[in-house]
């Protein structure tokens, strides 16, 4: 065999064809199976779509790179389960574009997070990580204070409804105002918002202060959604499949 490698290297084509099979087949192996997708992951009942104030947090999430550390994805080992929660099921992330699995973890994963601390302390956390674990080596973010941008929004949700996900035309038409709505619990806009949402998603002034939004609003809001997107991830493998 290794003669055999030898002597292709000598050939510069046939080196380049050979290069090209090994990459087809360690490519096929990869793309086969999402063929057959549909059958083997199945969507959870009560999966939920992002609100627009989430799906904006998301963005930052993205924007400040905070998925080069954490991951979202939690492995069915013991010892991850008995850190982070249950494991991760596929279904899960079923409305994720793009998803954000990860496999680095300089902090630690982030996949069952929401619910787990306040909203104080995320805000606290987020301003000077330091302040609230001292240990901390994660980058201050002082300037998520600044007012977030909302006029995307409907561009960004009319997208993610042309992949599947299941936002209506009232949703996308709303939301530029719904990203607000969901901050502001006393407002009007916030009984509009829960009728296109439900009751699941939480409605609150997440960096504590109503009188404006801001994308520690959003970021908080996006923290604090994962994990509870549906409660797939409590049921036992063989009913989730059912």
């Amino acid at each position: 065999m290794l003669k055999l490698h030898y002597n292709l290297e000598k050939i510069s084509m046939g080196l380049v064809i050979g290069i090209i099979a090994a990459a087809s087949v360690g490519g096929l192996v990869e793309i086969a199976p999402l063929f057959t997708i549909a059958e083997t992951v199945k969507l959870p009942a009560d999966l939920r779509p992002q609100t627009p104030l989430e799906l904006a947090g998301r963005k930052i999430y993205m924007r400040e790179g905070c998925y080069a550390c954490h991951s979202q994805m939690v492995r069915s080992l013991a010892d991850e389960i008995d850190r982070y929660g249950p494991y991760s099921r596929a279904g899960e992330s079923a409305y994720d574009h793009p998803m954000l699995w990860g496999s680095k973890r300089t902090g630690p994963d982030l996949a069952r997070v929401g619910g787990k601390y306040s909203d104080q302390w995320h805000v606290a956390h987020l301003i000077n990580p330091r302040s609230v674990v001292p240990a901390s080596i994660m980058p201050s973010y002082p300037w998520l204070t600044q007012s977030l941008e909302t006029e995307l929004l409907p561009d960004s949700l009319a997208t993610l409804a042309r992949l599947g996900v299941p936002y209506d035309k009232a949703m996308i038409a709303a939301a530029a105002a719904d990203a607000p709505a969901q901050s502001r619990p006393d407002s009007e806009a916030a009984g509009d918002f829960a009728k296109r949402y439900g009751e699941r998603p939480a409605v609150r002034a997440f960096d504590g202060d109503p009188s404006r939004l801001t994308e520690l609003d959003a970021l908080v809001a996006y923290l604090q959604s994962l994990g509870t997107l549906t409660s797939v991830q409590n049921t036992p493998p063989v009913e989730a499949a059912k």
